[in-house]
């Protein structure tokens, strides 16, 4: 092989391998992959002790409840119309919205931050 083959063939390489690697590590999307999110958020907040154990208590049963309805929409054995779907996105965004709200408002577990 010549110079300019072995070259040309690492030029494409590395050009076009990023890209799909990329791919690998692409955010996966729908509602249980946004629900695993923010249970991770939430274990996060608790490891961190940015959140009380109330306000845990309370995320953690916004989570239930959240997996509750999906669970009776799906039951209906025609998967999530797009009413549904659009209910647990709004669900899911309020729920995301009070984790953010809870982690950052100066309470901790043991009381000093």
């Amino acid at each position: 092989m010549s110079t300019r083959t072995v070259l040309a063939a690492a030029l494409g390489i590395a050009l076009f391998a990023p890209p799909a690697f990329a791919a690998g590590h692409a955010k996966r999307r729908g509602v249980n992959a946004r629900e695993h999110r923010q249970v991770l958020r939430i274990r996060d907040g608790v490891k961190n002790q940015q959140l009380t154990i109330g306000e845990v208590n309370r995320l953690r049963a916004d989570e239930a409840g959240i997996r509750a309805r999906e669970r009776a929409f799906r039951a209906s054995g025609r998967g999530l119309n797009r009413l549904e779907y659009r209910n647990l996105q709004k669900d899911l965004n309020a729920t995301n919205r009070q984790i953010f709200r809870l982690k950052r408002n100066n309470r901790t577990r043991n009381g000093v931050r």
